[in-house]
């Protein structure tokens, strides 16, 4: 395991994937980041559904018009649901879950990429969700906010470059403006 600093400064999106499946005990690994992650008030109002099927890759692929093509690519790819009437901070545990996996996904030496399906759709107005809920069975009442893309890496990036760190960015006690 990698020390946290690194991990961070490692993890990277991958949008181009091996053909290689993922090990069974990693995918489980990573979930179980994501059933770890905190939640507000610990409701715990996440669903995530797991999906393999080459076919169901595709067309969730094409659930908005830019920015998740590359979904058909991934071996697998983990949608993460809340539910609002559950849970008033469902857009944040969701985000919380998410990045977990992420990490864990790093930590296996796994690439991953978050896929934003929440305000997104098509240029006809047909918002991902409807697209997503249609190819995966979701019950009404639950929110997809993203798509987890996960899979053995194709090429390696670089770290990232800690003097491009915008510390500039970072108030102490209350904000300064930056002139």
């Amino acid at each position: 395991m990698k020390a946290f600093k690194d991990l961070v400064q490692t993890r990277r999106s991958y949008r181009k994937f091996t053909d290689e499946e993922i090990d069974p005990e990693d995918l489980k690994l990573i979930l179980r980041a994501a059933l770890m992650a905190p939640t507000s008030k610990s409701t715990r109002a996440w669903q995530f559904v797991v999906v393999d099927d080459k076919l169901d890759l595709e067309k969730l692929s094409d659930a908005k018009n830019l920015g998740g093509q590359f979904l058909k690519d991934a071996p697998v790819a983990i949608a993460v649901l809340g539910d609002p009437l559950r849970d008033d901070c469902w857009i944040e545990d969701c985000a919380v879950a998410a990045i977990s996996m992420q990490y864990q996904a790093e930590d296996l030496g796994l690439g991953s990429c978050w896929v934003q399906m929440r305000g997104r759709g098509l240029d006809d107005g047909t918002p991902a969700e409807t697209v997503i809920r249609g190819v995966l069975d979701i019950p009404e009442g639950l929110n997809c906010l993203c798509i987890v893309a996960v899979g053995h890496k194709a090429e390696e990036r670089k770290p990232q470059n800690e003097d491009r760190l915008k510390w500039e960015n970072v108030h102490l006690n209350k904000f300064r403006q930056n002139d």
